[in-house]
């Protein structure tokens, strides 16, 4: 930027009042503002443009990465282990028709049963 202190704003607006003269130096700063709006503006733009432009190559240089992502399948044995069942299929139940009057005793009791009945023939470890 240019780097201008107060007084040489002041001695700019001393010669532009002594060259112009007083009658014709609105217009001459309305003319200077109107350069000056337009200056920004395009400046504007361009900015403006040039960060389209880059948000439109990296959007392509994503497209590109996605597509080659596609096409590789890196995680197509996730995909596989995700969809297949976690528990197995339930076993046929039996065509029993009459329910048996004793209930099932699970197998964990059936190794205690035993483990006791082997302690009473035996004796406790020692």
């Amino acid at each position: 930027m240019i780097d201008l202190s107060w007084s040489h704003i002041l001695l700019v607006l001393i010669v532009a009042l002594v060259v112009v003269g007083p009658k014709d130096l609105p217009r001459l700063m309305r003319i200077a503002g109107q350069w000056l709006a337009k200056a920004r503006s395009m400046a504007d733009q361009f900015r403006k443009s040039f960060d389209e432009m880059a948000r439109q190559s990296e959007l392509d240089e994503l497209r590109t990465e996605l597509e080659a992502l596609r096409h590789e399948r890196p995680l197509a044995d996730l995909d596989h282990a995700l969809n297949a069942p976690v528990l197995p299929p339930p076993d046929p139940a039996p065509a029993s028709a009459e329910p048996s009057a004793e209930p099932a005793v699970p197998e964990a009791h059936e190794d205690v049963a035993d483990a006791a009945e082997r302690v009473a023939a035996n004796g406790p470890r020692q």
